[in-house]
Formats: structure tokens, sequence, C-alpha cells
């Protein structure tokens, strides 16, 4: 599947995954390669940790638009914008004629009272945020950063709980609103992303399954992240090699170290094909591999590098 394609089936993609899978560095990925395609990425920070900002290396994450990565000759831009409960609660007040309400709730700080009194309210405010951002926004195609996957399955549902909670008004419609854009494909698929390890593995399967029966949302295949090279001959056994030779140019102890460095990067292999194999067993998912980025520090050279690793990964997709 030629990633330009991809981009066409949605207008929108929800990153999701265990903390610490690498969802916030796809997410960029996922905004680079669109801007590729020729098309404008609007990238969306929900849970303010700023995390975004860092990989571009730009100061801050705000509410308001920011452009994050200009258009080139080759590519178009990249934009960002942070979405908090709080400030979303102040734009719907503004919007629907209680100015004066909102401003008031600022100053006293009665804002998190009201947004934590019924639950879910915070997630749908968010949501409710995005869809407009899906129906209103210039950008071409949509990239959110959602909670980790814990969150992630509250924030999903929220829609549906105060839809059923509240009957009329408009916390039902908005409510509606927004499950009629997770419902429909065109406008949104969730993208889940995993380490090849057990337990990152097994919270995937369950968010994914969850996902579909509990919110009715379209998967895209899951991303596969944080895959090392496969380096032949590891698992050569050398209790019969000469390494007299060796021994002598090396010494014993780095010798040692290097057994070691061997073993690990074996049985990480070993690891590694186990759980997408039983990825592949337990959820009838295609995947996207990833490579593990070795460097310490990520930023836009590296998102850059993934990137690249995500539209092979796509291309080689049957369509």
């Amino acid at each position: 599947m030629d990633p330009d394609e991809y981009f066409n089936r949605t207008r929108m993609v929800i990153v999701a995954g265990k903390g610490g899978v690498g969802k916030t560095v796809l997410s960029a990925a996922l905004a680079r390669l669109a801007a590729r395609t020729g098309r404008t990425a609007l990238l969306v920070e929900v849970d303010g940790r700023n995390a975004v900002a860092s990989l571009f290396d730009v100061a801050e994450i705000a509410y308001e638009e920011t452009v994050i990565a200009p258009a080139t000759d080759h590519t178009a831009a990249v934009r960002a914008r942070s979405i908090t409960p709080d400030t979303a609660l102040v734009e719907w007040l503004d919007d629907h004629g209680m100015k004066l309400i909102s401003k008031r709730l600022q100053r006293t700080g009665a804002i998190d009272v009201i947004a934590t009194a019924t639950p879910g309210i915070k997630d749908l405010l968010v949501l409710g945020k995005i869809k407009q951002l899906v129906v209103e926004s210039d950008a071409d195609v949509v990239i959110v950063d959602a909670p980790a996957a814990g969150h992630a399955m509250t924030f999903l549902r929220a829609p549906a709980m105060l839809a059923e909670m509240a009957r009329s008004g408009p916390i039902h419609t908005q409510a509606h609103a927004v499950l009629e854009m997770l419902h429909d494909p065109r406008q949104c698929e969730v993208m889940l992303v995993t380490l090849p390890e057990e337990t990152p593995v097994n919270e995937l399967i369950d968010t994914a399954f969850q996902l579909e029966d509990d919110v009715g949302i379209q998967l895209a295949p899951v991303v596969v992240n944080g895959m090392y090279p496969v380096i032949d001959g590891l698992d050569t056994d050398l209790s019969n090699v000469d390494l007299s030779s060796v021994k002598s140019n090396l010494g014993a102890a780095k010798i040692a170290e290097l057994r070691a460095a061997g073993d690990f990067r074996h049985k990480r292999s070993e690891l590694q094909t186990s759980q997408r194999d039983r990825l592949a067993d337990m959820l009838p998912l295609e995947q996207l591999a990833l490579p593990y980025i070795f460097d310490a520090d990520i930023g836009l050279e590296q998102i850059d590098e993934l990137a690249d690793a995500l539209a092979r990964a796509i291309e080689a997709l049957d369509v």
C-alpha cells in the first residue's frame, strides 16, 4: 500500500498504547510521513505533557495551533496544538454564550471542580474539540497522541457513557456527535503501538478487543516498535571453535563481554519473533515493524528515520 493511499483512508488517526512503548514518537513519525505525501498534518496532544515540543525542537506546544515543522519544497507543514479539559471547557462555555461565566470560573479556580463533577466530562470536552478540528481545520490529516492505554479506554468510552447518562441537552448532543465520528472509519481510526515484549503485547491485545467491542472503532495495522535488527550468526555454537588467536588479541575478559552481548542480542531476537508471532495469532491485524533507535536523544533526525521505516512498512502491506 502506498503511504499516500493509506492517508486517504481516514481523516484522523488516534495513536494509543501502553506508556513507554513510543506512542508520542510514532505520532510524530506519522505526522512527518503525512507531510511527505503533501498533506498538512495537525498533531494533537491531549495529556498536557508537552512531549512533542522536544521532538521538534520547539519551546512549547500551546492550545493555539503552532507550526512545528514548516513546509518545504518536498513536504507540507506539520502543525501542533495541546488540548486540555480546562481550555476545552472554557472554549465550550464561550461558544455557548457563557463567556462571562467562563471568565469568572477561571478567576475563582472552579473550572476543575465543574470538570470533575461528572465522570467522563473531561474526556468528552477534549474529544468534542478534536471533532471540531476534524470538521473545521484546514489540516489534511489529524493525528492524536492519545493517553496511555489504561486511560485511553476511559477516554474513548466517555462519549457512549455520557450519551446514556444525559438523555437530552448539550452534553447529550456533544456525546452523540463524537460517537458518530468515532464510529465512522472515514473520519477516525486507532493505531495501537507496542514493544515486542510480553506485557505490552498482552495490553495491546486486550485494548484492541475492548476498542472493537465497547467503542466500535476502526483499528489500523498495529505497530511493533523497538525492533532490534537481526544479526546473522548469533546462534552459532562456539564450543568447538578454536578461539585461541582471538583470545590472544582481545583477552579473556573482552571475549566474555562479547559472548554476553551476543547472547543478549540472540535472546532478544528470539523474544521479538515469538511475541510478534503470538500477536499475529491472537489479533488478526497486519503489523508495521519499526526499528529500535539507539540514539540517546530523539529529535527530528530520528523522527525522520522512523518515518522512513514506517513508509517501507506501509508499502509492504496488502492493499
